[in-house]
């Protein structure tokens, strides 16, 4: 059997590839693995499918013999926080992230809060082969009420990272994208004294990520340019991301977020060795200016697990991604875009400064472009031999182009497309060398295919 775990947990479109039994043996085989019989947490994003799979996994666990706590619709970081604040055996998000309202997925948190490891994900798929030789499984309705009192208490763990700051008299804008913020930022926006308007803030799974949200900033900038604030915030469905903008539509993205946050820290003197975690796809613009004022920039492969591992490795205090999942020290390296979006508000009202003016100190972006290969196909379920053969075209493709430029080319982990990132000085060649590649490469990949 193919393995069901991807690069972020279990994903794939409801009733495709995620399914009402799957849910249902993935919470049954947690529950056998676990020596530990404290609750296990369950929350999950606004997606039509996450009801159906919430009580799939809980009557999962249910009849494993555990018990479980619904914590309702929520950010998926309040599932690491409440694990290890409430001390639960471990927990599930049911969520597929920044992908459209057909997807959905599960990630699985141990009684640290962290994403499993490789080793327990291999224990719960052979739970999962095994459990596959029967075709029946209980459909009995089990009570399913959510704990607001949990939510109350990661929301409150929010409001007191900025450690007796408020933002009395900043006018920000939210975009909770139809998803998991709805549940949250507005309210601790406001307790902290902020003039708040949020736009797409209600609980809609069918509309989840589409055309709002941090993939898509344009329905933010329309409400700053329709109703001026000092900034404003995007957050993707699960809200584990944010992009950021100032009030002239600039935009704030993680690489931005990682300059100036990381800067802050360096003058401090508490950001060990000078040191940002961050990935392929981070600009050259951002290494350079980085590296200018005596920073370390490593880089590793794209995906939050990898940024984690390497910070912890290097014990590192900040990392993330340019897509805004923003890795901290602060709440034990769990990416959390609200705390992100309060982090940036924060240094604003302590510098006495608007997001225009930090923003306007920051790095100049190298000229960047992603494209995306659609694939007919899955990749991770494709044989090795012809994986091995894409992955030889992809070697061939970056060592080709990589004099003149930065090219960076991989599969995403989540969806079947390719991603071919291409960046340098020059725009021209950005625009022109993207095309050029693209074409090529998706008429390689074709052939390997046929």
């Amino acid at each position: 059997m193919q393995s069901i775990f991807g690069t972020d947990g279990i994903r794939g479109i409801f009733n495709e590839e995620i399914t009402y039994s799957l849910a249902y043996k993935v919470g049954f085989a947690l529950g056998l693995t676990l020596k530990n019989k404290n609750p296990i947490l369950i929350g999950r994003d606004t997606r039509v499918s996450g009801e159906i799979l919430l009580r799939a996994i809980a009557t999962g666990i249910n009849e494993s013999g555990n018990n479980f706590i619904n914590l309702g619709i929520c950010p998926t970081p309040a599932i690491p926080f409440l694990i290890k604040k409430e001390n639960m055996s471990c927990g599930i998000m049911i969520s597929a992230s920044h992908n459209p309202p057909e997807y959905n997925g599960i990630k699985i948190f141990d009684h640290n809060g962290q994403k499993i490891t490789k080793s327990s994900e291999n224990i719960i798929q052979n739970f999962i082969e095994e459990l596959n030789q029967y075709k029946s499984f209980p459909t009995k309705e089990i009570p399913l009420n959510s704990n607001k009192e949990l939510m109350d208490i990661y929301m409150q763990s929010l409001i007191q990272t900025m450690e007796g700051e408020d933002l009395t008299g900043i006018k920000i804008i939210l975009d909770t994208c139809y998803g998991s913020a709805t549940t949250c930022a507005k309210k601790i926006f406001q307790r902290l004294g902020a003039d708040v308007r949020v736009i797409n803030n209600s609980k809609n799974g069918l509309k989840i990520n589409m055309n709002c949200g941090s993939t898509n900033l344009q329905p933010l900038k329309k409400a700053l340019r329709d109703n001026p604030a000092n900034m404003g915030f995007s957050f993707d469905g699960d809200a584990d991301r944010v992009i950021g903008s100032d009030s002239k539509g600039n935009v704030l993205d993680g690489d931005h977020i990682l300059f100036l946050w990381g800067r802050e820290l360096m003058e401090q003197k508490i950001l060990t060795n000078n040191l940002l975690i961050s990935t392929q796809m981070a600009n050259l613009g951002f290494e350079k200016a980085w590296n200018k004022i005596g920073g370390i920039l490593h880089r590793t492969d794209v995906g939050d697990k990898f940024v984690h591992e390497t910070i912890k490795e290097k014990k590192a205090v900040l990392g993330g991604e340019q897509s805004g999942h923003i890795l901290s020290k602060i709440n034990n390296f769990s990416g959390d875009g609200i705390l992100t979006a309060l982090q940036i508000s924060k240094y604003c009202k302590k510098k006495n400064i608007t997001l225009n003016d930090w923003l306007q100190s920051s790095f100049d972006p190298f000229p960047q472009k992603l494209t995306n290969i659609d694939l007919d196909f899955n990749i991770n379920k494709i044989n090795q031999k012809t994986r091995s053969l894409i992955s030889q075209t992809i070697e061939k493709f970056q060592a080709i182009y990589s004099d003149n430029c930065r090219v960076y080319i991989r599969p995403s982990g989540t969806e079947p497309l390719m991603r071919v990132l291409v960046e340098s000085e020059n725009e021209k060649k950005v625009h022109s060398l993207s095309s050029e590649i693209t074409s090529k490469l998706s008429l390689e990949i074709h052939k390997i295919m046929n």
